[in-house]
Formats: structure tokens, C-alpha cells, sequence
């Protein structure tokens, strides 16, 4: 399987993907560059497929991936329920430019409402 290394060993992309998704889950929409957005938009897809599941394995599952116990109850509760009739394509990825310092290609990932 192909993937973005982002220029980090394997722990510390997993740290990575843990934070951005705990924060998009968090806040529904944040800010950082197109690469991490598309590698963690499939990572969040497949949660949000999860927590539709909604069952305690899956509530395990997540926990595992998640920062935020509160935030994987928010998951199950209120986003589950809020795509619960949707079959997939939870997220959208809105391109704002290049960031300032090193032109890297910034992008809004936000869960679709």
C-alpha cells in the first residue's frame, strides 16, 4: 500500500494522525496542508464508519485511534447519528493557497454537513 511518510518515522506519523483526527472530530474543521489532509480524510472516513457501527468493539476500536475519550463519545453520539442515512464521503477537503513561510499548499478538511 502507498502512503504520504510526511517526512516522520511510523510513530510519529501515527501521533500525528491521532492529533489532527481528534481535532477534527473535535472542532469539525481545521486548518493544515493538503498532504496530511489527504492521508487522515480516508482515517476519518473509516472511523465515522466505525462509530455508525456503534457497538463496543468498535467504541474500543476508536478509543484505540483517538486522543479524547470525550471526543469518541461525541463521535458516537452526535456524528454517527448526524450520517447515519449518508454512505460515505463524510469529509471535503477546500483548497485556501500556499502558506506563507514555505509555500506549502494549505487546505480547509472539514466534515460534510
Amino acid at each position: 500500500m502507498a502512503y504520504r511518510k510526511l517526512g516522520r518515522d511510523s510513530s510519529a506519523r501515527k501521533a500525528l494522525f491521532k492529533s489532527i483526527l481528534t481535532s477534527l472530530f473535535k472542532y469539525e474543521r481545521i486548518e493544515t496542508t493538503e498532504a496530511k489532509a489527504k492521508e487522515v480524510s480516508g482515517l476519518a472516513e473509516q472511523l465515522i464508519t466505525l462509530a455508525k457501527r456503534g457497538d463496543l468493539a468498535a467504541r474500543r476500536q476508536a478509543i484505540a485511534q483517538l486522543a479524547d475519550e470525550d471526543v469518541v463519545r461525541k463521535l458516537f453520539s452526535e456524528i454517527a447519528e448526524q450520517y447515519k442515512d449518508r454512505q460515505g464521503g463524510y469529509t471535503r477537503i477546500l483548497k485556501l493557497g500556499v502558506r506563507r513561510g514555505d509555500a506549502a499548499p494549505m487546505v480547509i478538511l472539514e466534515l460534510v454537513k
